[in-house]
């Protein structure tokens, strides 16, 4: 009997540690589905962009077929009439922008809700905007110095990114309000809650180029409609070195194959 009884005891010991080891093993699954991915990215090295698609765990699209940016090349692109894709910018002339944000990729500026843009019949909420240093699209060929993002989310989950590419030259007075919440450290972060005219930052010649593509950052989500300007904004020399040194050096993708991809251009009189 007391030898039963010892087996009964041990045979229940042993269910309850298997059972606190599959449970501490389900707590370890789910922990790492909700982290995301272990490894870093960058913009150099062994973590850079050419290793984004391996470093990246399951579900990550930085090696698919639509992907972004790439070279616009305006003699290969099709003339549209604007009205066909109905594309209205509604930008507030006081945005609110909540903060700003030295993520260690970018300097980013996110706003509160309130604008978006209409493309396609469909609404795209503003969230943030960003920069390149130099720029990540290529217009004939032509890489300038900075580009800026201007990220819209849809209600799908899809994304619109108007594209702005930024050359030296005069002074930009919005260039300037922006920079007077500079400099910030790596993962640094500063509440603004200030009223902002996003309008001041696109160019004057509203003509662009429309594609489907991917964001230029991991995971490379290939829901992106990109709105590239045609022309460019200009910032003074040194509005560009400010930017410059608060980002990794070169943060910008090589630009991605076309892959039959069609390339649109609209005129806006």
């Amino acid at each position: 009997m007391i030898r039963r009884s010892r087996l009964i005891l041990g045979i229940g010991v042993l269910l309850i540690a298997i059972f606190v080891m599959l449970s501490i093993s389900l707590l370890s699954d789910d922990e790492e589905s909700t982290d995301g991915p272990t490894h870093a990215w960058s913009y150099d090295g062994e973590t850079g962009p050419e290793y984004w698609d391996e470093i990246e765990h399951l579900g990550s699209a930085c090696g698919g077929a639509r992907q972004s940016p790439i070279n616009i090349i305006e003699c290969f692109t099709e003339n549209v009439e604007e009205a066909v894709l109905n594309f209205e910018i509604n930008y507030a002339p006081y945005t609110k922008i909540h903060d700003v944000l030295n993520n260690g990729h970018t300097i980013q500026y996110s706003f509160e809700r309130g604008d978006f843009v209409v493309y396609n019949n469909e609404r795209f909420d503003l969230l943030q905007m960003h920069f390149h240093e130099p720029a990540e699209h290529t217009v004939n060929g032509i890489r300038y110095p900075l580009e800026l993002h201007m990220v819209h989310r849809g209600k799908h989950d899809n994304f619109l990114v108007l594209s702005i590419m930024v050359q030296e030259g005069l002074s930009s007075e919005p260039f300037q309000f922006l920079e007077d919440y500079l400099p910030l450290q790596e993962h640094e972060k500063k509440v603004v809650h200030a009223g902002y005219d996003l309008n001041q930052n696109l160019p004057e010649i509203l003509d662009h180029f429309i594609y489907a593509g991917s964001l230029t950052t991991p995971p490379c989500t290939e829901a992106v409609e990109w709105i590239v300007f045609k022309y460019p904004i200009t910032v003074s020399h040194d509005q560009v070195s400010a930017l410059k040194v608060l980002m990794p050096t070169n943060n910008y993708r090589l630009e991605q194959d076309l892959n039959d991809r069609t390339v649109t251009l609209h005129i806006v009189e």
